[in-house]
C-alpha cells in the first residue's frame, strides 16, 4: 500500500492538519521566520499567511516534502510528550539546551539550519529512539 500524498487529503484535513502543526511549532517559541524555515517554506511561505494557518483559515502548499516535515514534527512533538510528560518547558528546554549528539549545537539549531527535512529527521531519532532504532535497522537491512 502506498503512502497517503498531501494531496489526497481534502481541504478541510489539510486546514485542520496546519492548525495543529502551527499550535506545536507556537509551543516551540519560535519566530514567524523560523516557522516558515522548519516547514521548508522560507522561499515561498508568507509571514502575513502565518495567522490564516494559525486560525485554520488556510492550508499550507501542496508538497510532499513539506508531508514528510509534518511528519517528522508530529513525531518529535510526540516524542517530547512521551519523555516529558508534565512539563511544556522542560519539553521547550530539550530543543533549546545544546546536546553532546548536536556537536554542542541545539536540537532547535539542527532543525534550523538545515534546508531539507533531514534536520527534523536528525531530532527526531535522537528524542524518539523507538524512530532511531527502526531507522537504523532498516539502513543495516539494506547494507550488503
Amino acid at each position: 500500500m502506498s503512502e497517503k500524498k498531501y494531496n489526497d487529503y481534502s481541504q478541510e484535513e489539510k486546514q485542520r492538519l496546519t492548525q495543529g502543526i502551527m499550535s506545536i511549532l507556537d509551543g516551540w517559541n519560535i519566530s514567524a521566520e523560523q516557522t516558515l524555515a522548519v516547514l521548508g517554506l522560507s522561499g515561498a511561505g508568507k509571514k502575513r499567511h502565518m495567522q490564516g494557518y494559525r486560525m485554520g483559515d488556510r492550508a499550507f502548499p501542496q508538497t510532499d516534502e513539506l508531508l514528510i516535515r509534518i511528519d517528522h514534527i508530529i513525531g518529535i512533538a510526540d516524542a517530547l510528550r512521551t519523555t516529558f510528560p508534565f512539563s511544556d518547558k522542560m519539553r521547550l528546554l530539550w530543543l533549546r539546551k545544546p546536546h553532546r549528539r548536536f556537536g554542542k549545537n541545539t536540537p532547535l539549531n539542527v532543525i534550523l539550519t538545515d534546508d531539507s527535512p533531514n534536520g527534523l529527521l536528525k531530532v527526531r531519532m535522537e528524542v524518539d529512539c523507538a524512530y532511531g532504532y527502526a531507522i537504523s535497522e532498516a539502513m543495516r537491512a539494506q547494507t550488503p
